[in-house]
């Protein structure tokens, strides 16, 4: 029996509400309130699964709003063929680097991004990985997880280890803690010559869609792994800034982890300079940093929801100057083809027009951003 993560731990009051909101998930649009029900979109979902939690769902005001957007499915995911399947390039075939573990992305020499989990409380509709969630074919093994460890040990140019998923704290706290404390082992322990060493990063984006899942436990926990533990969410808008979200973060950051912020840009939910605005500065409030904003990755199924470059650089150059330096992110693509993400500025984009953008990584490398085709009405 495939072994997924989410069992056998001590049954205690505060991990029972996170695993009985995560079991009780809606995985069908037929089980959805009537008010938000739309076509038949079983086929959609045979192909991109559905996930909502109650908690997710309650967020939900009315059929299109924002939080509707990101988690029901919807028949442009499968009628769209624009995009591919991994644009970012993030399977081992796609890398430079030979012998690579499934499990690992190693992009940059120092960092490794290792997904150890293909589940998540909600499967958002705009997901790079749409291609890999909720395959049981693709739940990491314990042998997998196992290589990917000794590679990060025996490749001591990585100092930066991301572990992401799907989601990781989709695993039950023993589980994340089998993988995480020999990595944290090895990168506290990987000194550079002014005795700076490594960090562990979790992207995650419990903390807005199953915040029930931050208890006192998993607190306790990941405190024993700082200070060279950050952690990364994923808030999209406003609205899911919530007295549960905010109770998340801050037990968190309570625990001595630093938490940055990563958005992106999507259409019909938060493309426009007052909600970003409200969003980060509500997210600094509570002691979250807004990191990056993304462009919205070509990948199939997820086309709906992207705006041209040049409307993503009108809304960023519209948030300098009316909100605090501290809550302004990055604004990046992450290059197609595996170029890694490219600050969007003047010296790099070397050309644009409507059919693409041309851009400079770090390397001096050039890689196509493929534009958004704007439908005349």
């Amino acid at each position: 029996m495939k072994d997924n993560g989410i069992t056998d731990d001590k049954n205690q009051d505060s991990d029972e509400v996170w695993k009985k909101l995560l079991r009780e998930s809606i995985v069908s649009p037929n089980l959805l309130p009537d008010h938000l029900k739309n076509l038949d979109l079983t086929e959609v979902c045979k192909k991109y699964p559905m996930r909502l939690n109650s908690y997710y769902l309650s967020l939900i005001k009315e059929k299109g709003d924002s939080i509707y957007l990101q988690s029901i499915p919807s028949m442009e995911e499968i009628t769209d063929n624009f995009g591919e399947e991994d644009p970012l390039c993030e399977e081992p075939e796609h890398q430079e680097r030979k012998n690579v573990p499934s499990l690992i992305t190693h992009r940059y020499s120092d960092r490794a991004l290792f997904l150890i989990s293909n589940q998540c409380p909600v499967y958002c509709r705009h997901c790079t990985r749409k291609r890999k969630v909720d395959d049981p074919k693709r739940q990491p093994q314990s042998e997998e997880i196992e290589q990917a460890i000794n590679y990060i040990k025996n490749n001591s140019e990585i100092t930066d280890v991301i572990l992401s998923g799907g989601d990781p704290f989709t695993l039950v706290d023993s589980r994340l803690e089998k993988i995480l404390k020999p990595i944290h082992e090895i990168m506290f322990n990987r000194l550079d010559k002014y005795g700076n060493s490594g960090i562990v990063r979790i992207g995650t984006r419990v903390p807005v869609t199953l915040p029930q899942r931050i208890t006192p436990d998993l607190c306790k926990m990941l405190e024993k792994y700082t200070p060279n533990l950050h952690i990364n969410t994923h808030f999209n808008h406003p609205l899911e800034i919530t007295s549960e979200s905010k109770k998340a973060c801050i037990m968190l950051e309570r625990a001595g982890i630093p938490l940055g912020n990563q958005t992106v840009l999507l259409k019909g939910v938060n493309d426009n300079s007052e909600t970003l605005k409200y969003l980060f500065k509500g997210l600094i409030n509570f002691g979250v940093i807004p990191y990056y904003l993304y462009v919205c990755d070509p990948v199939k199924g997820v086309n709906h929801f992207r705006i041209p470059v040049q409307k993503a650089l009108e809304i960023y150059n519209s948030l300098a100057g009316n909100i605090s330096g501290k809550a302004v992110p990055k604004l990046v693509i992450d290059a197609p083809g595996g170029g890694g993400k490219v600050q969007i500025s003047p010296e790099n984009i070397i050309k644009m027009n409507d059919e693409e953008v041309l851009l400079r990584n770090r390397e001096g490398k050039l890689f196509k951003y493929p534009q958004v085709k704007i439908r005349e009405k």
